[in-house]
C-alpha cells in the first residue's frame, strides 16, 4: 500500500496501535523525511523521455535524473518520468521550480498584480498580503514541481516526486524539459 518495507510497516502499525490509516500517515511522513535527506545527493543517471500527444500536434522531451542506472530502469521511475511528461504536455509550465524564476520575471508579475489591485481600489495595507497569495498561484501555474498533479489535484508534482524518492531510496530531480506545439 505504501511501498515501505515490511519491518517499517510492522513498526508503524505497532506504534499506532494497529490503526492502518494512522500507520499509513506515519509511513508517508517518514518517507518525506527520508526524501529530504536524499535531496543533496548527486543525481547523474536517469532518462530522457519523449511524449507525443495523440494527434501529433504536441510533444515533450524531459530529462529526469536519479543516482544509479539501476533505479533509472525500474518501473516506478519510468512511470514517474512518463507522468511528468504528460503533466508538462497538459499544463505548459515555464520553469521547473520557483527558484528558477528570474527576478525580472517576478518583479514584472508583482508590478502587474499591484497595478490591478490599485485599480480595484484595494487598501495599501492589504495589497502585500494579496500579492503573496497571487504569487503562490503564479508558481502553481508556471512552475512544474509546484503545480497540482493532473491525476490527483490534492498533491503537487513535487509531492509525487518525493513519494517516489521515498519509495526508491534515491534522489530524483527533474533537470530540464522542452515542450513543442505545432504553431507555437
Amino acid at each position: 500500500m505504501t511501498g515501505a518495507g515490511i519491518m517499517d510497516c510492522k513498526r508503524a502499525l505497532q506504534e499506532t496501535e494497529y490503526d492502518i490509516d494512522k500507520a499509513v500517515i506515519k509511513l508517508r511522513e517518514k518517507g518525506k523525511a527520508r526524501a529530504a535527506k536524499k535531496a543533496g545527493r548527486e543525481a547523474k543517471e536517469g532518462l530522457v523521455y519523449s511524449y507525443i500527444h495523440p494527434g501529433d500536434k504536441l510533444g515533450v522531451l524531459v530529462e529526469v535524473n536519479c543516482e544509479t542506472d539501476f533505479v533509472a530502469k525500474t518501473g516506478e521511475f519510468c512511470d514517474l518520468v512518463s507522468e511528468i511528461a504528460m503533466q508538462i504536455a497538459a499544463t505548459d509550465p515555464r520553469w521547473i521550480k520557483k527558484e528558477d524564476v528570474e527576478e525580472e520575471d517576478l518583479d514584472q508579475e508583482k508590478a502587474i498584480i499591484k497595478k490591478q489591485l490599485s485599480k480595484e481600489g484595494k487598501p495599501e495595507n492589504i495589497i502585500d498580503k494579496i500579492i503573496d497569495g497571487k504569487m503562490r498561484k503564479f508558481y502553481s501555474e508556471n512552475c512544474l514541481l509546484h503545480q497540482p498533479y493532473i491525476r490527483e489535484e490534492k498533491k503537487t508534482v513535487g509531492d509525487m516526486v518525493q513519494e517516489v524518492v521515498a519509495k526508491l531510496g534515491e534522489n530524483i530531480q527533474v533537470s530540464r524539459f522542452c515542450r513543442f506545439e505545432v504553431g507555437k
